[in-house]
């Protein structure tokens, strides 16, 4: 396969997310809106500056034709792709190609959810197969449940080493003002937490929030203009292996293992020259499948490699610098709020959570239930 992506030539100018937590009387599209007005706002942008339009939200399949309208504009690149949680880092993907390709000059990639206020539970829109619905599964927990039990009998994970990941996001939580859970936690918390799906947890599981987040993407001879330090995308791409958990060909390797090399080699830049690591941590075990799969660690060792404090604060890799799906946010679909806070770990605007000297960082998103898988790499100018 001859690879062309276009290194480096694109970047984001603008990022914003907005409503986390809880937002009610907003629903999602206007939760959307208000995150893509404050990330065109921080690109010296307006919507009818917005010829790219990439947007999926949970209960409109026609959002990109709705968000236009919404705006009153009429982008000549529209792309609704829904592959759950990972979507938004293809749309970069499909941006980028836009973008160098000349059909649009400013893409904004945009979610928004009000599913804490709006619906109040976990919402799966993924279609049960019979041979998985006639169990009575509670999903899309069950399914990374029997993916952690597997893990955890190939290779000897154990219940404390998951712990120390939710550990971890809340320790990263409560240096972020915008976390909607900040008080401490610790391994007991976790383990003897009220269970859900053995072995996993309430404090295992990802939130139940509000929230919306928005980039804004430009070609690199333009990023000047609008971003004192613009975040340029060195390497982006997605794979798919299956869509029921009943089909995954192995339940403890993800699609990472294929987006994540891939990505890495079109930016020329390997897992350890990464400043700053934002996963999709649904659930725990998700981020020691990503580490794993992305390189980070071997197959097997992520639930060593993450004790001691490895990827909270103070470790050796930052990890969801944000807290995370676990402590910071999760409405519905995380993926897009783990490129905001890559981006403003780059552009040096994360407070007290800021990583020093940060320059490289990946993003990666997953959907399904470990189905899709996306990887971004991105960098400040000087990495290019």
């Amino acid at each position: 396969m001859n690879d062309r992506f276009p290194r480096g030539r694109t970047a984001v100018v603008g990022a914003a997310t907005f409503g986390m937590g809880e937002a009610p009387g907003f629903d999602s599209m206007d939760l959307a809106v208000h995150a893509s007005l404050k990330a065109l706002r921080a690109a010296h942008l307006t919507p009818q500056d917005v010829d790219g339009l990439f947007v999926c939200l949970p209960q409109d399949f026609l959002s990109g034709l709705s968000m236009s309208e919404y705006f009153g504009i009429q982008p000549r690149v529209t792309d609704n792709n829904r592959t759950g949680g990972s979507a938004f880092l293809t749309h970069m993907l499909w941006a980028a190609l836009a973008l160098e390709a000349g059909q649009c000059d400013v893409a904004l990639i945009a979610y928004g959810s009000n599913q804490r206020t709006g619906a109040g539970r976990l919402v799966s829109a993924q279609k049960q197969p019979y041979f998985e619905a006639m169990y009575r599964p509670q999903m899309p927990v069950s399914a990374y449940a029997l993916a952690a039990s597997r893990h955890m009998h190939e290779f000897g994970t154990t219940p404390e080493q998951l712990a120390q990941v939710a550990v971890s996001a809340r320790a990263w939580a409560a240096k972020n003002p915008e976390a909607f859970m900040r008080e401490p936690l610790s391994v007991h918390d976790v383990l003897s937490a009220r269970r859900v799906a053995d072995p996993l947890g309430v404090r295992d599981c990802c939130l139940v929030t509000d929230g919306a987040a928005a980039i804004v993407m430009t070609r690199a001879d333009r990023a000047r203009d609008h971003a004192a330090a613009p975040v340029y995308l060195l390497g982006a791409a997605a794979a798919t292996t299956h869509c029921a958990i009943s089909a995954m060909p192995d339940l403890t390797v993800t699609a990472a293992a294929q987006s994540g090399a891939r990505a890495f080699a079109q930016s020329g830049y390997t897992p350890r020259d990464m400043d700053v690591v934002e996963l999709y941590d649904a659930f725990t075990i998700n981020t020691l499948l990503f580490l794993e799969d992305l390189g980070f660690c071997p197959k097997g060792e992520g639930g060593r490699f993450v004790e001691d404090g490895r990827i909270a604060p103070g470790g050796t890799l930052p990890v969801n610098t944000n807290g995370g799906g676990l402590s910071c946010v999760h409405p519905g679909m995380y993926g897009l709020f783990t490129v905001v806070e890559a981006v403003e770990q780059l552009m040096g605007t994360a407070g007290d959570r800021q990583v020093r000297d940060a320059r490289l960082a990946l993003a990666h998103g997953n959907g399904g239930t470990l189905s899709s898988q996306a990887t971004v790499i991105l960098g400040r100018e000087e990495t290019l």
